[in-house]
């Protein structure tokens, strides 16, 4: 049975990075860190999988991942190759990304969200390794990556690459703690002091440490993993165990389902819809327009490749290809007489 929170929580990340792509706000990223959020919740989700199905989680998990990304791979691959990229055995990442894909100057650009899909890759395959350490010696192994992290910024000489693992490690890590019920055992009284510590450990070291676009975490990873750490710890240790409003309301409801069966596609093909309309308006000498006409013209392409490849989706995850999601399943209303499901089927029973 499918979490809804954690739907609703992954739907509004996917949001957040689309807004954030069209508008450039820095804001957003303190707001809502959504790229620690994302990966937090697929901790959790990993997790689950390996108590379910053991090894064979991290193939069931590369299943649902490859799929999208050769499609839209068979599209751009192709089309840089026309246009400067080199054919060598590197293009061999795009088939399985364990290390950035090559891309020429306009690819690299409108795919530069693939890092993605490289850090999740990564940490599926070590996740059998990891759950057991974690399992073993839990607040250890989460301040391992906060200490690289710490570590590689206070030194620097450090490949980004380093620090960017790190971060979203240590998220990845906070999803398994969520998933063995550490985050709800910790109770309000630790809980929510250790967020304001690490809260305020990571707004002063962004505040006092501004990257090239001011006060975006993108800039700042140790900011950036203290702050998004602090802000999983509430949203992911005060989990309500329901959201039946949620699915109350089918036009929420319907939406949430749709961000979530196509998260991948929506996440892949934004940035190069984003990156084409842009190139598109400076070569008309348009400046887009307001904020909300950009954003409406981008859903609308980005609804177009949902139509057009999201059915991709399905077929990895082994369901039946559909050009949009399903409508999800209506809750049962609770009886007007307040008795629980099982009291009224025993009322039902003695009156036959």
């Amino acid at each position: 049975m499918r979490n809804r929170y954690l739907d609703l929580l992954r739907a509004l990340a996917i949001f957040r990075v689309v807004v954030y792509h069209v508008s450039g706000f820095a804001w957003l990223t303190i707001v809502f860190p959504a790229m620690g959020i994302m990966f937090a919740l697929s901790g959790s989700l990993m997790a689950a999988s390996l108590d379910r199905y053991g090894v064979r989680a991290v193939g069931r998990r590369m299943r649902r991942l490859l799929p999208p990304l050769w499609t839209i791979a068979a599209l751009f691959v192709p089309a840089m190759l026309l246009t400067g990229l080199a054919f060598d055995w590197r293009l061999l990442y795009w088939v399985l990304p364990v290390y950035d894909p090559p891309s020429n100057s306009w690819g690299a650009l409108a795919l530069s969200i693939i890092w993605y899909l490289r850090d999740y890759l990564w940490f599926v395959l070590v996740s059998p390794l990891i759950l057991p350490l974690f399992r073993r010696w839990p607040v250890p192994t989460i301040l391992v990556p906060l200490a690289v992290l710490a570590a590689v910024e206070l030194r620097g000489g450090v490949h980004p690459l380093v620090a960017h693992v790190a971060l979203y490690l240590g998220c990845w890590l906070l999803g398994f703690a969520h998933h063995d019920g550490m985050l709800r055992k910790l109770g309000a009284r630790t809980l929510v002091p250790l967020a304001a510590v690490l809260a305020a450990l990571g707004a002063a070291w962004f505040l006092t440490h501004p990257g090239p676009r001011g006060y975006d975490l993108n800039d700042i990873p140790l900011g950036d993993g203290l702050w998004s750490a602090a802000l999983i710890l509430l949203v992911l240790g005060f989990a309500p165990a329901s959201v039946e409003w949620l699915d109350r309301r089918p036009a929420v409801s319907r939406t949430v389902t749709l961000l979530n069966r196509r998260a991948l596609t929506i996440y892949l093909w934004h940035m190069p819809i984003v990156v084409g309309l842009v190139a598109g308006a400076a070569a008309l000498g348009w400046s887009g327009g307001p904020l909300l006409v950009r954003l409406a013209v981008v859903v609308g392409c980005v609804l177009v490749a949902v139509f057009a490849f999201g059915w991709v989706e399905d077929v990895s995850a082994r369901r039946s290809p559909a050009l949009l999601p399903p409508k999800p399943a209506m809750p049962r209303p609770r009886p007007r007489s307040g008795l629980a499901d099982r009291d009224v089927a025993a009322v039902g029973a003695q009156a036959q």
